[in-house]
């Protein structure tokens, strides 16, 4: 199995103010993952890096403002692995494959970004609208994968009817129910998803599925 190391967390070398914010948006995101957006209490998080509910105001301006942080650092990881993925320099289907790969592997290193998205969802997309809105977060992965898929077409390996955001809507489906259905499904199927002895399975099945939609 291959994959894309993360990213090294650059909080260590961020100077104190920084680092205070990387901190709390760190304990932000475990509070909002566990207790979801409404159940989730500024003063836990506070306690739970060594500062102040009135700090955590200032940094970030309120609770609203601070999930919209979380939100954005943790779709940001997962943009900056799909940058790092360099998948014009393979063939069209090697790079298909190796981008549901590696969206298959970063979802399951980080359940607490299923959950976030999950909780976001409830919300409406609000917050991401919001950053989206004032440009703080983007997703240059999707460009990528237009021209990986125009190169597809034009050596007459994909179809041409393929669209970007569906194909990446299908990958990314597929990553966060396994993650986030995993226990209602092994409840009415008595089969875990993540179970490690079924995961290459899984894995491989993901990249077969989305080639044999872009080959049908």
């Amino acid at each position: 199995m291959t994959s894309v190391d993360e990213p090294v967390d650059p909080a260590r070398r961020l100077p104190d103010a920084a680092r205070t914010r990387s901190d709390i948006v760190d304990a932000a995101t475990r509070e909002f993952a566990r207790a979801g957006y409404d159940g989730a209490r500024v003063e836990e998080i506070a306690a739970r890096t060594r500062t102040t509910k009135r700090m955590i105001y200032y940094y970030f301006g309120g609770k609203k403002q601070l999930f919209a942080a979380v939100l954005e650092r943790a779709y940001g990881a997962l943009h900056e692995v799909e940058e790092l993925l360099d998948l014009e320099h393979l063939d069209p289907a090697a790079a298909v494959r190796r981008l549901a790969e590696v969206t298959f592997d970063h979802h399951e290193r980080h359940p607490d970004l299923v959950r976030l998205v999950g909780i976001e969802n409830i919300h409406g997309g609000e917050h991401l609208a919001a950053a989206r809105r004032f440009g703080r977060i983007d997703s240059p992965g999707l460009d990528t994968l237009r021209r990986v898929l125009d190169a597809g077409r034009e050596q007459g390996i994909f179809k041409a009817d393929v669209d970007a955001v569906d194909l990446h809507a299908m990958i990314s489906a597929f990553c966060f129910y396994r993650v986030a259905g995993r226990h209602t499904f092994d409840a009415l199927f008595d089969r875990d998803l993540a179970a490690p002895t079924r995961r290459d399975h899984y894995r491989t099945m993901l990249a077969d599925m989305v080639l044999a939609y872009l080959t049908r």
